[in-house]
């Protein structure tokens, strides 16, 4: 369900997220390669995906060597069997950041769900909403 869920909602979600939430750019991004990731964006319907195209709100980016998400601290590092992929991947998370200041993390993860597959309401876009909208009222 993980896969299959989490990009959607935020392609649902677009509109709300930016007038409601005021998002400017959602980033989806995982460890592959660019090639991938495109592909990935053109399967869902998502035009205008590339860095830096205006156009567009959603960016796909791919992150090949699986730095970034070293450096964010988000590698999945389960001793799960690397014949279903757990080896190298990235955690299923969402963060909320604003001029680079990160505001808010989710990760949708269970000892018996490492990826968050079976449950990824965590990370999806309705929950990060909640928590924006949340955080804003604090504010």
């Amino acid at each position: 369900m993980g896969s299959t869920a989490q990009v959607p909602s935020y392609v649902e979600l677009q509109e709300s997220l930016r007038y409601k939430a005021g998002i400017d750019e959602i980033i989806i991004y995982c460890v592959n390669d660019g090639a991938v990731m495109s592909a990935w964006a053109s399967s869902l319907g998502v035009e205008h995906c590339d860095a830096n195209d205006t156009e567009g709100m959603i960016t796909f980016l791919g992150d090949p060597t699986g730095s970034l998400t070293q450096e964010l601290d988000m590698e999945l590092n389960h001793p799960g069997p690397a014949s279903v992929g757990i080896i190298g991947r990235c955690k299923r998370f969402a963060l909320y950041a604003v001029n680079g200041e990160v505001r808010y993390v989710a990760v949708s993860e269970a000892e018996d769900d490492p990826a968050g597959d079976d449950d990824p309401s965590a990370t999806l876009a309705p929950a990060i909403m909640d928590a924006i909208m949340k955080i804003k009222d604090e504010l």
